[in-house]
């Protein structure tokens, strides 16, 4: 059976030897826990390169100062059919803020859909509009002044 890596298996720095390479020995780790946040995210050091990082590096939920069940919640109600400046006007989100959340999951597909389909009881059928939405959207356009 296939395991996934988790959070603090490997290093993310790209310049250190030891990056993306799984843990092979438990007893003298090179990846160790170094606290947590203000936010109590987890937080790693890397005893080869000296770099820390969280739990979230590589997620939509890194650096979000919004919790995470709120943005899967918000995706949730935009794949059930709920208008963006709906969400605005009653979650007191901005809409830059939902569109990022937006094309940021666009990014961690597999994740978003797995959460959502489990935990929110979310229809494929849903999820295909909301991909679809959010495709169509695209990067945000740059005003230009002639």
């Amino acid at each position: 059976m296939i395991a996934f890596a988790k959070p603090g298996d490997f290093c993310p720095n790209e310049s250190c030897p030891k990056y993306r390479q799984i843990e092979e020995n438990p007893v003298k780790p090179h990846i160790i826990k170094a606290g947590k946040t203000k936010a109590g995210v987890q937080r790693y050091e890397c005893k080869t390169c000296h770099q820390t990082f969280t739990e979230t590096k590589g997620t939509l939920f890194y650096r979000k100062q919004t919790p995470a069940r709120e943005i899967l919640e918000t995706l949730a109600l935009l794949a059930e059919g709920d208008r963006v400046s709906s969400l605005t006007r009653v979650k007191g989100i901005k809409e830059d803020t939902i569109l990022g959340w937006m094309r940021e999951a666009a990014e961690h597909t597999d994740m978003v859909n797995e959460v959502l389909l489990k935990d929110f009881c979310i229809q494929r059928g849903q999820l295909d509009g909301l991909w679809l939405f959010i495709q169509k959207k695209g990067p945000k356009k740059e005003c230009t002044k002639t």
